[in-house]
């Protein structure tokens, strides 16, 4: 017959302890848990969140889900890049960063012209008028009107073989505003020789492209090429980057038209796929030879 020993005060000790230890790392397991727990859901715009607190929940009307339940999340809902946005506020033309420009120039033509009136009225030489806004003036290729036709007409019919297209609304939502892209390797030569003679050009490709409005509309060719990593926004105001063939950027006309180019840095593969951006809206597009 077996019969139970006594415990002596100093084995009988430690156990409560250690009870007392695994019970507080439980507890603090479990907060830790409770603290990283996450809500997720969708707004009804298509966009998706996880936040820690109801509180912060971006928008009214959200459907909260479990994360097992989150819809795959589409191309078209992702992100845009950081670059692309950043580069849209840089060209903004109500971005205070500019306006701060726009005042020195137009405090500059006044200060001139107050200095001509007093040096008119002294007898003196008329100060020469401080700098204006510059226009868009890339290279002169010398091309001729036919030759310009042949470059509309080659973005319209390279769409059906590699189609890279934007298609919106005008902004008053009464005409259609399209931007085609297409790639020339006769205007890409004629380019690069053009260029030759002046440092030349580190380049993968040139693209052309097209924007016609069937209403009046404002027109900056605002375009980011990506590709993997590389994000590349051309300068409407550097002809390395960015030219303007016929029409001009800015305010436009109804049907009117508008042919330039883009270089596209060495950087990219014109033989692989290439997001392109304008505005808000997004296109994957391939560029052959």
């Amino acid at each position: 017959m077996l019969s139970k020993l006594p415990l002596s005060p100093r084995s009988a000790a430690p156990l409560p302890r250690r009870l007392a230890l695994a019970l507080f790392g439980l507890a603090a397991v479990l907060a830790v848990r409770a603290e990283a727990a996450a809500i997720t859901g969708v707004c009804p715009d298509g966009s998706m969140f996880i936040v820690k607190q109801e509180s912060q929940i971006p928008c009214q009307a959200a459907k909260v889900v479990a994360p097992g339940e989150m819809p795959p999340i589409r191309p078209e809902y992702l992100p845009t890049p950081y670059t692309w946005q950043v580069y849209n506020e840089r060209q903004d033309p109500d971005n205070p960063y500019n306006l701060i420009d726009q005042a020195r120039e137009v405090r500059a033509l006044r200060d001139a012209a107050r200095s001509q009136g007093g040096s008119q009225a002294e007898g003196a030489t008329p100060a020469v008028s401080a700098a204006t806004p510059r226009e868009v003036a890339p290279l002169d290729l010398g091309l001729s009107e036919p030759e310009l036709r042949d470059l509309f007409l080659l973005v319209e019919l390279s769409q059906e073989q590699a189609p890279a297209a934007f298609s919106r609304e005008t902004a008053d939502g009464r005409g259609v505003f399209e931007l085609r892209l297409a790639r020339s390797r006769a205007f890409e030569d004629r380019l690069t020789r053009a260029w030759a003679s002046r440092g030349g050009l580190d380049a993968s490709g040139v693209v052309l492209f097209t924007a016609l409005s069937k209403r009046p509309e404002r027109f900056h060719a605002n375009l980011t090429f990506i590709q993997d990593h590389l994000s590349y926004q051309p300068q409407a105001d550097a002809p390395r980057q960015l030219g303007v063939l016929q029409g001009r950027l800015g305010e436009l006309g109804a049907d009117e038209l508008v042919l330039g180019y883009v270089v596209l840095p060495a950087a990219i593969d014109l033989a692989r796929p290439i997001d392109v951006y304008w505005n808000d809206r997004r296109i994957e597009a391939r560029f052959p030879n």
